[in-house]
Parts: structure tokens; C-alpha cells; sequence
């Protein structure tokens, strides 16, 4: 089927102003967040139901045109852009919106893959409840790539990843079939978990339309804090400690040097008359005001200095100076992302080594979700030539240590030839099973996290 009759047949399903083949259009769909990640989409088609959303993917089948699914583009791995020779249909979902009534009995809301979180947030806060994953990008990420990539954020140390709050889906198999696992039953024991399976597939064995949502009760006291701590030790030393609260709902970290970038780039002013090695930002939250806890525990911590949220806008403040390091570093630079998690125990050493893994190759920046290990390794000022090999030895110190080469962000395209290094032989052959019995033609997401087959002549 040459270009200008699939053109014409998708058009006739979304309308022709949902299917775009201008360059000056597209240009947005092709490059992901980081700049890094950028490949030619053959079109971008912006489907509004479901419905939609199978006729496009029957009609890119029987076109043999695979078909890549995109949610807000905020992802950090190269997984949700077209690849670089022009032949892919990037699928936006961000048309696929609505959100349901809050069921307030079973705790759960559906909404449309296309929901952007913060959407989300603002529906369901007047009625007392959260979606328990928040993430900084909260504005521009959509639910259907949060589930896609399986999406950790700021609150996992209580509510745990998007999987933990993600009941049920409605997903567009590659026959062009609706998957309906909407219902979100606390109890199903009839055979495989679907949703489980389509959470954190990044888009390479369906198009996610539709989400069964978890709530949490909104807590309405909330005490914020940023600690200064003289090290990732003591940092360490101090979460052991807060792990004891209930009320512990976000620990995050980061460093002298990050901070500094983020002053720089933002104008925020310094939180502490002097700088320390590494700064720790919690926040705490119940029924009942939480900060005398928090108090009690900081009291008896080797904490060198602490700057305390009274009200909502002064957790805010403070708050900005973790959640803006990303926009800091890219604005210094297009830095190579390696989003790792190492066990706790292993976290300083690794951290200290990690100069001598870089050999002044790149400008490392460090911060992250401490209670899982889960180190945000920003590079700047890497060489094209050294790129490979400075992610081949982060990475490979990752897995040496007992690491994940991805703790959040997924595999996507950057990642996928490492896989091998945290996965076994036989994980890597039982995810490509999988794909190979819902995808047979490989028509989603091709190059995205499953490694290319060694063997001369195969399809994948």
C-alpha cells in the first residue's frame, strides 16, 4: 500500500486534520524529552476512541507499517519515537481523554490513555482521594505512557509503581482486537494477569486505551522538609530512621553540585547559608499534622541543617529544588541519561566510583529516589565516540553490583542491546515468546526494549 493511500484510509477513520504528514508537524512526535532519542515518523495519526485505535492498527497491519504508540513524549529512553528511516506510524494517544466518575466504594476511576496526570490530580483531589504515583513531569505525562513504561515517580517508598495502582486496562491487540480488563476486580483469579502484562511493556505488545485506576485517601496534613547531610552515608543512616513513620511519603536526593546547577538555571535562591555534600528532601503526611514525628526522629539524625515546610507553599519551595534538576540539566546540556537502581547497601561505594568509571569523560549529575536505591545518572559533555563506552561501563558496574540498568524510565531504544546484563538468557527468551505470540508481524514498537536477534535473516 503506497504512503498516499494509507494517508487517505486513516484519514477517513480520524479525519483528516488527525493525520500528519508535514515535517514542521511532525517535528514534535519524533524527538523525545532529552533531545537525544529523534528518528522520521512515515506519518503521526491522533486516533479519538478506541475504536479508532483498532482501525488504525488493522489498517497499518494489513499496510505491513509498524506503528509506535506515544503518549505525552516525556519519556527519557528513545521508546516512544519513530526509529530514523521514515517508515513508522507514530500512534498518539493524547486525543483518547475522558475521565469517569470517582467510585468512591471500590476506590478506582477510568480515565482515557490521554489524561495527563495532573489532569488526574484535579479531578479527584475535591472528592478526597490521589492517585498515589505523582512525577514532575506530571503536566505533560500522559496515564497510558505511565502504565506503558510502569513509571516510579516521587511516592513509591508508600504507594509503590504505576503496576501497584493500576487495577485494570483496555488495550488495541496487534489483530486490531480490544482487550477489556476494565472491570478492576479486587478478586479474579481466573488465569493470567493481563493488565499486569501490559504494564511496563512500553508499548511493544499493545496500544493502551483505557485505565482501572487505584485511589488512595488524600491526606490532608503535610510536613516537608530538605535536609543537609555531610554524606550519601548519612543520608542512608537518616532513611533507616524515617522508614519507622507511617507517615513517610517521598525521600529524594541529591548533591551539592546538582543543587548549584539548579540555582543557576532557575534562580532559585540557596536553601542554607553554606552547601553540603548531599541534601535530603522528605515529606511526611496523615490525618493528623506529622511534623512533631518527623521531629522526634530528625532530632537524634546527624543532620547538619534543616529547612522546614510550615505550609503547602513552603513544601513547594522546597520542593523545587529536587524536582527542577532535570530541567536544570537539560538546559546545560543534552546529557546521556542512565536511570539505575543499585541496593542500598552497595549506593555509596558505587557512587564513589563513578568518577573513575567516567575517566573525565563526562560531567556527572546525581539525584533520585533513595528509599529504592533508585540513582538518576545525568551525564553532560560526553563525546559521541565516548557515549558507548561510558554507558557500557556504568551499566555493566550496575549489574556487577546487583542492579537493574533500568529502575523507572524503561528500556526503550537506548537500553534495549544492554538487557542482557540485568535479564537472564532465559527472561530475554520468555519476554521475546510473549512477544512473539501477541505481535507475531512485530508491528509495535520495533527496536524497543527487546535486543535484535543475533541471527542472520530473522525478522526482529
Amino acid at each position: 500500500m503506497d504512503s498516499d493511500r494509507l494517508v487517505r484510509r486513516l484519514a477517513a477513520v480520524v479525519g483528516g486534520a488527525h493525520v500528519l504528514t508535514d515535517r514542521a508537524l511532525c517535528a514534535s512526535y519524533e524527538t523525545d524529552f532529552t533531545g537525544r532519542y529523534a528518528g522520521r515518523a512515515r506519518l503521526v495519526v491522533r486516533p479519538g476512541d478506541t475504536a479508532q485505535v483498532a482501525a488504525v492498527v488493522r489498517l497499518c497491519g494489513e499496510a505491513g507499517v509498524a506503528v509506535v504508540p506515544q503518549g505525552g513524549n516525556t519519556g527519557l529512553v528513545g521508546g516512544s519515537v519513530p526509529g530514523p528511516g521514515g517508515t513508522e506510524v507514530v500512534l498518539s494517544v493524547r486525543r483518547l481523554g475522558g475521565i469517569g466518575p470517582v467510585d468512591a466504594g471500590a476506590r478506582r476511576v477510568t480515565v482515557g490513555a490521554g489524561v495527563a496526570l495532573a489532569e488526574l490530580q484535579r479531578h479527584v483531589r475535591p472528592y478526597g482521594w490521589e492517585f498515589g504515583v505523582d512525577l514532575a513531569s506530571r503536566d505533560s505525562a500522559t496515564l497510558g505512557g505511565m502504565i506503558a513504561t510502569n513509571a516510579g515517580g516521587e511516592r513509591v517508598v508508600k504507594y509503590g509503581t504505576t503496576r501497584a495502582n493500576v487495577a485494570g486496562v483496555e488495550a488495541v491487540m496487534a489483530d486490531g482486537g480490544v482487550l477489556d480488563r476494565l472491570a478492576g476486580l479486587p478478586k479474579d483469579n481466573t488465569g493470567y494477569d493481563l493488565t499486569g502484562l501490559l504494564v511496563g511493556s512500553e508499548g511493544t505488545l499493545a496500544v493502551l486505551t483505557r485505565a482501572r485506576l487505584c485511589l488512595v485517601p488524600r491526606l490532608p496534613r503535610r510536613t516537608t522538609a530538605l535536609l543537609a547531610l555531610d554524606s550519601l552515608e548519612a543520608a542512608l543512616a537518616v532513611l533507616a530512621e524515617l522508614r519507622l513513620l507511617e507517615s513517610l511519603e517521598l525521600a529524594e536526593f541529591f548533591t551539592e553540585d546538582g543543587l548549584a546547577l539548579v540555582m543557576e538555571k532557575s534562580g532559585l535562591p540557596a536553601p542554607f547559608r553554606e552547601a553540603h555534600p548531599v541534601y535530603l528532601l522528605v515529606e511526611c503526611a496523615g490525618r493528623r499534622d506529622p511534623a512533631e514525628e518527623l521531629a522526634e526522629v530528625l532530632a537524634g539524625a546527624a543532620v547538619r541543617d534543616v529547612a522546614v515546610g510550615v505550609d503547602a507553599s513552603d513544601g513547594r519551595r522546597l520542593a523545587a529544588y529536587r524536582e527542577r534538576h532535570t530541567e536544570a540539566v537539560n538546559a546545560a546540556g543534552i546529557p546521556l541519561k542512565l536511570d539505575v537502581t543499585v541496593p542500598l547497601a552497595e549506593l555509596p561505594g558505587f557512587v564513589a566510583e563513578l568518577p573513575g568509571l567516567l575517566a573525565g569523560r563526562a560531567r556527572p549529575y546525581l539525584f533520585g529516589h533513595l528509599a529504592e536505591g533508585n540513582l538518576h545518572v545525568n551525564l553532560l559533555e560526553v563525546a559521541p565516540a565516548d557515549e558507548e563506552a561510558v554507558t557500557g561501563a556504568v551499566l555493566a558496574r550496575v549489574a556487577a553490583v546487583g542492579g537493574s540498568i533500568s529502575a523507572e524510565h524503561g528500556v526503550g531504544r537506548a537500553k534495549a542491546r544492554h538487557l542482557h546484563l540485568t535479564r537472564s538468557a532465559v527472561d530475554i527468551a520468555a519476554m521475546r515468546s510473549i512477544k512473539d505470540a501477541l505481535d507475531p508481524a512485530g508491528l509495535f514498537s520495533p527496536g524497543t526494549l527487546l535486543p535484535p536477534l543475533a541471527r542472520p535473516g530473522t525478522r526482529r
